[in-house]
């Protein structure tokens, strides 16, 4: 990192309220470039996050140790006077406070908007919720499954004469409504800086997916189009799916014009298919899609994985293999960009997280450490920051408020 650029959230402070995924990856990705973030968490119990999914020898999970990377941990109580009353004290000293409870569950604990947009007028809060701070809906809970649901994403994911199915992880929206939270306090930090003028960012999780389905809403309204479920396949291109090879794994080709189709009937050997030919163009090509999706089959049932793709490569067909995880951790892309971070954790040991995105070429982003132990900055932040003497500390703790 280049010594006189720092890093690109440098002097900005963010108070992570949230719990799970949503709002907490909002604080993390601001703090892979620099800010400081401070994790609140219930004393004694902390964030649900830490007994979610596989555990380490530390106690804490794997996606606490990811997704908590380079925070703070604070353990407060909201729902006391006490604890809602240093909140307070410490928004005077914060820029971002990120939030993911039900609407209405913050100011119910006296620390809602408004009272703190009075404290600090230059506050961006950014509140991720099932369905947003507004609308009929807005006080129902929901995880990113529903949002997944109700967003339209579920009912495209699977093949049509099937069940709709996870389409791929229930967490997506919750990564996605992270990345759009971040995006939105980037915004409103410059809107700040420029006015004095803090605001809220209201994110529904739902709205992250519904926001990136191209054209499902325009072709709905201009056309009348229901999209059905396809299975692998792709709206509107063909070939575009997943395609079997002949040593059992999988290939993913994606010809979205007719040119890129063009080059692949060269490398398929039949280029009297293209250009004039009976599949030249994305109609025809549409109309008969599940004969061009078995002669595509037929080509790559001939071929082995490694074959398909250098041939693929060669006539610059765009392509790619299938993943699992194992693969992914020996593939030399991966090896060559680092998208793979391994980090020796004092209580969990060594321990291999994705590596910070996106990538800036002179002030990047790092992992400093993974997510931290319950309360380790309790003292550091309320002595430190607030300048509060070890005896009331210690008479915080005594009362179940830290």
């Amino acid at each position: 990192m280049s010594a006189d650029l720092g890093s690109p959230m440098q002097g900005i402070r963010v108070l992570d309220c949230a719990t799970f995924i949503a709002g907490p990856a909002c604080a993390t990705f601001l703090g892979e470039f620099g800010a400081e973030v401070i994790k609140v968490e219930l004393p004694n119990i902390g964030c649900p996050l830490r007994k979610f999914g596989t555990a380490t020898d530390g106690g804490d999970t794997l996606p606490w140790m990811s997704e908590s990377r380079n925070k703070k941990s604070l353990t407060l109580d909201l729902r006391k006077p006490e604890g809602s009353s240093i909140l307070k004290e410490l928004v005077k000293q914060t820029d971002v406070l990120v939030e993911n409870f039900q609407p209405n569950t913050m100011e119910e604990w006296g620390v809602g908007w408004e009272t703190l947009r009075a404290i600090n007028p230059k506050l961006v809060m950014v509140r991720i919720s099932a369905y947003g701070q507004t609308g009929p809906y807005s006080d129902r809970p929901g995880f990113g499954r529903i949002a997944n649901a109700f967003g339209g994403l579920s009912y495209l994911a699977g093949y049509p004469d099937r069940p709709p199915v996870t389409p791929g992880s229930a967490t997506l929206p919750d990564y996605m409504s992270g990345m759009f939270g971040a995006m939105g306090a980037l915004f409103a930090l410059r809107v700040a800086e420029r006015t004095g003028v803090g605001q809220v960012v209201d994110i529904g999780l739902y709205e992250s997916i519904f926001r990136i389905l191209d054209e499902l809403a325009p072709a709905y309204a201009y056309r009348g189009k229901i999209r059905e479920r396809m299975g692998p396949g792709t709206v509107n291109v063909v070939p575009h799916s997943h395609y079997p090879t002949k040593d059992g794994r999988w290939i993913a080709i994606a010809c979205t014009n007719d040119k890129i189709f063009a080059r692949f009937a060269e490398v398929a050997g039949e280029p009297e298919l293209s250009g004039t030919g009976k599949w030249g163009t994305t109609r025809q090509r549409e109309a008969d899609r599940e004969d061009v999706d078995n002669w595509v089959s037929m080509w790559t049932m001939r071929h082995t994985l490694d074959e398909a793709l250098s041939l693929c490569a060669t006539g610059q067909v765009p392509c790619g293999p299938l993943l699992s995880i194992d693969q992914i951790f020996t593939d030399p892309h991966y090896k060559a960009r680092e998208n793979l971070k391994t980090i020796q954790d004092p209580r969990a040991g060594e321990i291999t997280v994705p590596n910070v995105v996106p990538r800036l070429t002179a002030t990047p982003g790092r992992i400093d450490h993974l997510g931290p132990a319950l309360g380790t900055s309790t003292d550091d932040i309320l002595g430190g920051l607030l300048h509060m003497a070890q005896s009331q500390i210690d008479a915080l703790r005594a009362k179940g408020v830290i």
